[in-house]
């Protein structure tokens, strides 16, 4: 299976400001399945929990009363309960159902219950951790494999950011370098019909989302996009990524090779591998939901 076979999206024109480079991009066919996001699911009464009373690091139990499926995005931030955490993959919850998904620590040093249940955290984490949380995937799919990589990713970036959290939570760095975000989010307003971006920093690609809904994207857009400056809040001022290095990405990414495996929820679970691609995504019958990639050196 390859994505350069299912439509792959419009490439429209970059936006740049300051050495950060996003490329949006269209759907060529309009999209069949539906599918709601977490913060609208959560206000219908969807929840997100620890699995049992004692927890468990790698997995939380996601329970969806409402009529509609919801779509959990690979990368996106719960906080609450005994420990914040993130999407380990995308997760189609059929409606009515109950569903055990797994996850990665974001807050290693706090084990105990601060609210019965997880809210949306208002960011995705930052690509640099996306990525390296998806190698180490690739390698070996099961919860916990990118725990240390994780912890890793996050630790690093506070250092590097100044930041110190007292239970060295991602979503203090957040909170810490909230005013830069807020000042570069406004250079980077979502476009109405848009269903992906590519993000350039430091004149390369770094990576790409891309949903089959721009509803379901305009939702998700804001918290991706402060996921993606805070990476590039450490490359300000760096050479621009032409729109030739990003399209050619984007190709790299859709003529990639494609390996179609289960998935927790609704769906297929799909992992992408190429020459200096690595990524992931969900597929519904023959429709690409959602999909994610990240640029890795070529060995």
């Amino acid at each position: 299976m390859r994505l350069d076979q299912t439509d792959p999206p419009q490439a429209g024109d970059v936006v740049a400001h300051d050495g950060v480079c996003v490329l949006p991009l269209f759907p060529r066919r309009a999209p069949v399945a539906g599918y709601t996001t977490l913060d609208a699911a959560l206000a219908d009464g969807f929840r997100i929990t620890e699995i049992d009373d004692a927890g468990d690091v790698g997995r939380l139990r996601v329970t969806n009363p409402t009529t509609a499926a919801v779509l959990l995005y690979d990368g996106q931030g719960v906080v609450g309960a005994k420990q914040d955490r993130i999407l380990d993959v995308t997760v189609l919850v059929a409606p009515g159902s109950t569903v055990t998904v797994p996850v990665s620590c974001v807050e290693q040093g706090r084990w105990r219950h601060s609210t019965p249940a997880f809210a949306a955290a208002g960011h995705t984490s930052h690509p640099e951790l996306r990525r390296r949380k998806a190698e180490r995937l690739s390698e070996r799919m099961s919860p916990g494999a990118a725990q240390h990589e994780v912890w890793a990713a996050v630790a690093q970036k506070s250092e590097r950011l100044g930041v110190r959290s007292p239970t060295a939570a991602q979503s203090d760095v957040f909170a810490d370098r909230a005013p830069d975000l807020d000042r570069l989010a406004a250079r980077f307003p979502a476009q109405a019909g848009q269903c992906g971006m590519v993000l350039g920093l430091a004149g390369a690609p770094v990576c790409v989302d891309l949903l089959s809904r721009p509803d379901a994207f305009a939702a998700l857009y804001p918290i991706l996009l402060r996921g993606y400056l805070m990476d590039a809040i450490e490359h300000l001022g760096g050479a621009a990524t032409t729109a030739d290095a990003l399209e050619g990405f984007l190709a790299a990414v859709t003529a990639a090779d494609v390996r179609p495996g289960p998935a927790v929820g609704l769906g297929r679970d799909l992992r992408l591998a190429g020459p200096g691609v690595v990524g992931s995504g969900l597929a519904l019958d023959d429709e690409v939901l959602q999909l994610s990639a990240y640029a890795v050196a070529v060995t």
